[in-house]
């Protein structure tokens, strides 16, 4: 019997694989035809049609715990006896299957770390499961015992008319069970968003700001947060030579400074190279996974350019991998925090200074934007809000979340900036994507004070404060409007997204 949480076991299953390192894991996944060994050792798996999370596949279970603090608005309410009976379906299904359990953390503080186990039918997501959480230390296992547990069934679907769920796939949490319920699914990154929307409600419940950002340490202490939804440059933009690594996607403000929820990163890899990004093009190596990343048939090199699978390809490695991150995972107060953001409509200036009022309503709003190509029937730039940068995650209402980061920027007065990774000198196909070494000139700039002294300019579209000078970037591309050939398609465009901005933080006034 494999033990877990309360409430929870599982009777009768075959042989049954417990904490295995990675090795051990990857000679599995090979023997049982999971996948495949790239040429520079990674892993290399596919996740079938599901490339990506599947949101309204996402219960939770609404009882006494959850009924009165859950935002229902944002999600989905599910009985306990539908989720009990759901998981029967997955105890039955799982009996006598071989089976693969990681035992681990979430939470690089001592004070919030949290106890969670992983068992799978899959070797290559026990893998997934050792590259993206806090992996045990001597001793750490012995008396082992889980507060939560994540139920992994990818092969079980169900029946939505007579199982209630949206589809044959679902991802359910029961936070007085303690126990996620993953199925109908291969795509690993339910994993760890499982265990991160866990967080997102038990955190803020200890006074703790748990957010959707990277974050990196300099030399002299200073820590720095990236807040972005995903393709917006968290994890290439921390992964900074000159800076260690906290971590890349996820982490808790607590009382005391800043700590990584995770225990590893997951970048996304299309069009990775080298020359662009290489920390993390190094860090796919043995141990690490490959997510849809198609590979040479005969030299099996990953192929980074392709979208044949997914344009959300991925890779899953050990925060280790990453030559100078920061061991303890954590950090000081930060001095400076980024809101990152793809502006696709090439509107918004590189690098703004937002005021205090600023920074709530961009937090609150979260915009990027979708581009054609990425999802189907996406033709042109469509906005994107979603709250806290985080929607999907966020158990609690989204100004729970904003009040407790208007505290710490309050205490702790630190700036926020709002930078653009997206497009300039007009939309996406007809200008130009956001040079990664006008960015990162931009971001030494704002860490290092060097903008302290140079003067800002109000952008007249979005009330933004610009800068109008920083070495290593040309002056038109601080100010959009002079960076496109039609000055009054600019202004079109602008009063356009203005207008969507305007629209959406009018829904969280008051």
């Amino acid at each position: 019997m494999v033990g877990s949480s309360a409430g929870f076991a599982l009777a009768n299953p075959g042989r049954v694989w417990a904490n295995l390192p990675a090795a051990a894991l990857v000679e599995h996944a090979v023997r049982r035809g999971e996948g495949e060994l790239a040429a520079p050792g990674a892993f290399a798996a596919r996740t079938g049609a599901r490339t990506g999370r599947s949101p309204k596949d996402k219960f939770t279970v609404r009882d006494e715990i959850t009924g009165p603090r859950v935002d229902w608005a944002a999600n989905k309410p599910m009985e306990p006896e539908r989720f009990a009976r759901l998981v029967d379906h997955a105890r039955a299904y799982l009996q006598n299957r071989e089976l693969f359990v990681f035992d681990g953390f979430a939470a690089a503080h001592p004070a919030h770390r949290l106890p969670l186990r992983v068992v799978t039918e899959r070797a290559w997501h026990a893998l997934f499961a050792n590259c993206l959480f806090l992996r045990p230390g001597p001793g750490d296992l012995t008396g082992f015992a889980p507060e939560w547990t994540i139920l992994h069934a990818a092969g079980l679907t169900f029946d939505p008319a007579a199982d209630g769920t949206n589809s044959d796939a679902v991802v359910a949490l029961d936070f007085t069970r303690k126990l996620v319920l993953v199925a109908g699914t291969h795509y690993a990154g339910e994993i760890k968003k499982a265990i991160f929307t866990v967080m997102n409600f038990v955190l803020p419940e200890a006074g703790v700001l748990s957010m959707h950002c990277s974050a990196n340490v300099g030399a002299g202490g200073d820590v720095a947060l990236f807040f972005g939804l995903s393709g917006t440059g968290k994890t290439t933009l921390s992964a900074d030579p000159d800076r260690r690594l906290i971590g890349d996607d996820e982490h808790g403000w607590a009382a005391d400074g800043v700590f990584n929820i995770e225990g590893g990163c997951y970048a996304k890899t299309i069009n990775l190279t080298r020359a662009g990004e290489p920390q993390i093009y190094d860090a796919i190596r043995f141990g690490a996974v490959l997510e849809n990343v198609p590979l040479d048939p005969t030299t099996h090199q990953p192929d980074y350019a392709s979208q044949a699978l997914t344009e959300n390809t991925r890779a899953a490695y050990p925060v280790d991998f990453i030559p100078n991150c920061e061991l303890s995972g954590r950090g000081g107060h930060p001095r400076n925090v980024f809101f990152l953001t793809c502006d696709a409509f090439g509107v918004l200036p590189p690098l703004s200074r937002l005021t205090p009022a600023q920074a709530m309503d961009y937090f609150l709003c979260g915009y990027t934007a979708k581009v054609a190509g990425t999802e189907a029937g996406v033709k042109e730039p469509t906005p994107e809000f979603s709250t806290c940068f985080g929607k999907p995650f966020l158990p609690l209402p989204p100004k729970r979340y904003a009040e407790l980061l208007r505290a710490k920027l309050e205490a702790h007065a630190a700036p926020v900036w709002l930078v653009n990774t997206g497009w300039t000198g007009g939309p996406h196909g007809v200008g130009s994507r956001m040079s990664l070494a006008h960015t990162r000139a931009l971001l030494k700039a704002a860490l290092t004070g060097a903008l302290a002294d140079v003067p800002f300019e109000a952008d007249p579209a979005f009330g933004l404060s610009v800068p109008v000078r920083c070495e290593g970037v040309p002056d038109a591309v601080l100010q959009p409007r002079r960076a496109w050939a039609d000055a009054a398609a600019y202004d079109r465009q602008a009063a356009m997204l203005a207008g969507r901005f305007r629209d959406e933080a009018a829904k969280h006034a008051g």
